[in-house]
């Protein structure tokens, strides 16, 4: 990597602070801007603060913080703000400690915050869990930026001690609180932003977000490998470009090789919204309320801009982060480091046995998955009986769901879904959020179990079995995360992903979309390791409804 970070660079100048362009001269000292010189004449290409994704959980990219940034500053992404809560819900502060001191490593700039929500509910088994003492202990670090997403809304509106403790301590530190609440409107969105919650990423509709807006809420405008929500949210930057940040939330490395919030400021700006006003929300918006020490291509900041061709292309040409040039057309200059592995994976091999179901009287309740969407429906279906046991049905496309206990010896828990269209085989995976288990769908039991234990052999990754075809994506850290070369991750993991969609499934991302059917937090039928949940009651509930 070039080291050099002493140099002049002249182009269109994009200053987001005084709102104009003009051709000009950067000058970098050791790093830092020392004058900005505006000129007669320039080169042809534009000079602007590097981009920022203002939610992201770097574990969902199967990507260690140093191989993710290789990836990110290649679209001009020169810093997140990362929730690290995938990490923490298996290895509690260890884990978030982990992504800090690996992302310290390599040029580009990683805001972690504390994760509100280890477990997410206590309806679901995790690997740590995170209270009021390990909350301060993070919120008192100086590498932590704000307390991420709080996820229990119900325990906002109902006001548990625990919870408002937790935001209580965010204040107390002067760090924001991210907010999570998908639906939430009216009084009770009120209430959930007057106790301190400050963003949401989890709007699903314009008339969502302008509730959560009238009530001073800032709205994260999210398009990642499942959930997107660009097309229904982009038209607030027409009155409420302040309140508009942009962010992934869930990104897959093969998604992350081709772009990334690169890739909303071009559809923005080709939905004809004015450039500055584009750019001021996924740049200023979040060093504004984040507090990030992200330069703004001004004298005296840190040297951390991109250059493009233009900005209706934007096609990135150079990406500067401290004044070291980390990217240049199109290639990475950030070299993979070794690091360690960490992990905890319990898990024993399990029998067909273990996944039976013996039909009984009435319907079975059916998880309804969207593509695009972290939300479910459900319905109810007769089941299929073979031996008196209830089996995958190709037909209707309601396939057995498994979700296997990573951490401890239990027993599987099992439901059935609708929307994978597969017609052949089983995936699994011990990306579940937010705990983590082991989480697998498929057409038939005999693969569905060889999908399972591939991943207790590995203790964690991705899998796809089909008779004797076994296809594997290992991920050691964590069971979330590999350590290996970014691209080559993102090829294995393509891979993976194409081969399911030979298999039958239609989903855009049937991989990310499975690990959403464990999230107990968004309605309304999901499947921890204790059992089939219904979101709406926030309770358990039975797999089959008698008549």
């Amino acid at each position: 990597m070039n080291k050099k970070n002493s140099f002049n660079v002249s182009g269109k100048i994009v200053d987001l602070i005084n709102y104009r362009i003009f051709p000009g001269l950067v000058e970098v000292i050791n790093g830092k801007i020392t004058t900005i010189t505006e000129t007669s004449t320039c080169d042809d290409q534009y000079i602007l603060p590097g981009l920022i994704d203002s939610h992201v959980h770097i574990e969902s990219s199967m990507l260690i913080p140093s191989e993710f940034a290789r990836l990110a500053v290649v679209h001009g992404t020169v810093a997140t703000v990362s929730d690290p809560h995938e990490i923490a819900n298996v290895l509690g502060i260890d884990g978030i400690k982990y992504m800090i001191n690996n992302g310290k490593k390599v040029p580009f700039k990683f805001y972690f915050g504390a994760s509100s929500c280890v477990p997410a509910t206590p309806f679901e088994t995790s690997g740590a869990t995170l209270g009021i003492k390990e909350t301060e202990e993070l919120l008192r670090n100086d590498d932590i930026k704000y307390l991420s997403e709080m996820m229990n809304f119900p325990g906002v509106l109902f006001k548990d001690q625990e919870v408002m403790a937790k935001i209580a301590l965010a204040k107390k530190y002067n760090k924001p609180v991210d907010g999570h609440a998908p639906g939430v409107m009216g009084e009770d969105a009120r209430n959930y932003i007057e106790a301190g919650i400050s963003t949401d990423h989890e709007c699903f509709t314009i008339e969502e977000a302008l509730d959560k807006i009238k009530w001073g809420m800032k709205i994260q405008i999210r398009e990642g490998s499942a959930a997107k929500n660009f097309e229904a949210l982009i038209d607030l930057l027409h009155q409420y470009p302040d309140q508009v940040l942009f962010c992934s939330d869930d990104k897959h490395p093969n998604d992350l090789v081709k772009g990334h919030i690169n890739q909303l400021v071009k559809r923005a700006i080709a939905k004809g919204h004015e450039p500055l006003k584009v750019l001021r929300s996924c740049i200023v918006n979040p060093i504004k309320h984040y507090k990030l020490d992200v330069g703004l291509l001004q004298k005296g900041d840190d040297a951390d801009f991109i250059i493009v061709n233009n900005l209706i292309d934007f096609n990135v040409k150079a990406t500067y982060i401290k004044g070291i040039m980390v990217s240049e057309n199109g290639k990475t200059l950030i070299k993979s480091i070794n690091e360690s592995e960490p992990n905890f994976f319990n898990a024993s091999k399990i029998t067909i046995k273990d996944i039976e179901v013996p039909v009984e009287r009435g319907n079975i309740r059916v998880i309804q998955a969207f593509d695009g969407q972290l939300i479910t429906k459900s319905f109810l279906t007769e089941p299929k009986n073979e031996k008196n046991l209830v089996v995958s049905n190709l037909e209707n496309d309601v396939l057995k769901l498994i979700v296997y206990n990573r951490y401890q010896s239990a027993k599987p828990m099992v439901a059935f879904i609708n929307s994978f269209n597969l017609k052949s085989g089983a995936m699994a995976s011990t990306v579940a959020h937010d705990s983590h288990n082991i989480i697998a769908v498929g057409t038939n039991d005999n693969d569905i179990i060889t999908a399972i234990n591939l991943l207790v052999e590995a203790k964690g990754g991705i899998a796809f079995a089909e008779g004797d075809n076994h296809h594997l994506l290992s991920l050691p850290v964590a069971g979330l995360m590999s350590t290996a070369d970014a691209y080559q991750t993102a090829e294995a993991y393509e891979k993976l992903d194409l081969l399911v969609k030979e298999k039958g499934s239609t989903l855009k991302s049937p991989f990310m979309t499975l690990s959403f059917m464990a999230l107990l937090v968004i309605p309304e039928l999901k499947l921890s390791d204790k059992g089939l949940f219904d979101g709406n009651r926030f309770e358990f509930t039975q797999l089959f409804k008698q008549n």
